[in-house]
């Protein structure tokens, strides 16, 4: 091999930030398929409503009731705070779970928590006076079982890569 010549399949970093600069001078959309390989940081999943900001507008508004219902007070300034809360959570909650199942990050842990939360609410709500650590027991359940379902999902989308 001559002197200061690359291995077969193997390019310099000057070499792929020319070829990197060539593809976005000529505008060309980047195609990629996110169920193989890595997906870079320049590859984030697209939402399915396309360049619409949903989730960032949702947080807005949701930032925007929860800071508007300390001037409002009361009860309305509750329900206010909890609608803003949810309403942020939810859009935060559909990033992640979007990002997950791409295999761009794994937010295993949120996903699984966000389920364990929603599992010992519902069992609370729906028996009414519980014994505290049965819940705390349902809830650690779920959320190990969970966790065990979203990493191996994450594994198989990122081509074999337990966490990013």
């Amino acid at each position: 091999m001559a002197e200061g010549a690359a291995a077969p399949g193997t390019s310099s970093r000057a070499e792929r930030d020319e070829a990197r600069s060539r593809r976005a001078a000529t505008g060309a959309p980047v195609r990629r398929s996110y169920g193989r390989g890595r997906p870079s940081v320049d590859e984030r999943p697209p939402a399915p409503w396309g360049n619409f900001p949903l989730a960032e507008l949702a947080v807005l508004v949701g930032i925007v009731l929860m800071i508007g219902a300390f001037p409002v007070g009361g009860k309305q300034g509750v329900v206010m705070f909890a609608a803003g809360l949810a309403l942020g959570s939810l859009a935060g909650l559909e990033v992640s779970i979007r990002e997950h199942f791409a295999g761009y990050r794994s937010h295993s842990s949120l996903l699984a928590g966000s389920i364990a939360v929603v599992t010992i609410t519902v069992i609370a709500l729906a028996a009414g006076e519980v014994y505290v650590p049965l819940l705390l027991a349902a809830g650690l359940a779920v959320f190990g079982l969970s966790f065990w379902s979203f990493r191996g999902a994450f594994k198989r989308r990122s081509g074999g890569i337990g966490f990013r």
